[in-house]
């Protein structure tokens, strides 16, 4: 290490205020304790029979194949709309990332009140799709996978919409200019470019999907086996069985990790 980093980490680390040191050990062991102590309750002899259980195998795979539908329907559907909020001017555009964000401050249970006021079978879609198709969606696994999505779409169009912003455009007009219609530049250009962006946003998605809670049990209830995910199978344990319940947080604390980790080069910098 030369002098000069030397003297630059001894300036960092020099002068910092008790005042603040102080509040931050606390804020920083605030949100650790309680991941410790999951951990520490965590029934680690027992853990492969319990992971192993009918019922925790039932909400991991259903969990699992939720997740994965929302984060695709997110995909088919998020993804032209982070574009268009990127490269389209238009009237009204803040206003409708605006309202793409409102899922993310948006309580989940009232989001599920929402959703069930649209495609309830009394609902404004809801009514019409049972009558003219036969399609009802609350308390069923679709509407499990439309409840995750309606809450973790937000996290793709952010993350691609970001991505796009920061391409260069010069090679999209390039291939414009080229030959290449709209389609081929979107798909042979636009995309790989913001592959990185668009990679991320899928995990954030597919994370936050997988966690969903209050608008999965509002609009799709709690049936085992078929609407019943990891998150209602915990709040469903914690009345029975506490230990299922700390064994089905730890699963979920490590898909957590897993993403964060897998991710920490885009939203984690070091000097």
């Amino acid at each position: 290490m030369t002098r000069t980093h030397t003297g630059r980490v001894r300036r960092r680390g020099a002068g910092v205020p008790v005042a603040l040191l102080l509040p931050a050990a606390l804020g920083l062991v605030f949100l650790v304790l309680p991941l410790v102590g999951l951990l520490a309750r965590t029934p680690w002899a027992d853990l492969p029979q319990r992971l192993a259980a009918p019922g925790v195998l039932t909400a991991l795979r259903l969990s699992l194949l939720t997740a994965t539908l929302a984060t695709l329907l997110c995909l088919l559907l998020g993804v032209p709309l982070a574009w268009l909020l990127a490269r389209v001017e238009f009237p009204g555009r803040r206003l409708v990332r605006a309202l793409v964000t409102v899922p993310l401050v948006l309580p989940p249970v009232v989001g599920g009140v929402a959703l069930l006021l649209v495609f309830g079978r009394r609902g404004l879609l809801g009514g019409w799709l049972d009558a003219t198709f036969g399609i009802s969606l609350p308390f069923t696994t679709a509407g499990v996978v439309l409840a995750e999505a309606f809450v973790a779409m937000p996290f793709l169009v952010i993350a691609v919409e970001g991505a796009l912003r920061g391409t260069d455009g010069r090679y999209e007009e390039a291939a414009a200019t080229l030959g290449a219609g709209r389609w081929t530049t979107f798909t042979h250009v636009t995309l790989p470019l913001v592959a990185p962006g668009l990679a991320a946003g899928a995990v954030l998605c597919w994370a936050r999907a997988l966690g969903e809670f209050g608008a999965t049990i509002t609009f799709a209830g709690n049936y085992p086996g078929r609407t019943q995910t990891m998150p209602l199978a915990v709040y469903l344990a914690l009345e029975t069985d506490v230990q299922a319940a700390v064994v089905l947080s730890l699963v979920l604390l490590t898909v957590s990790v897993v993403i964060l980790a897998g991710l920490r080069d885009r939203w984690i910098t070091s000097p």
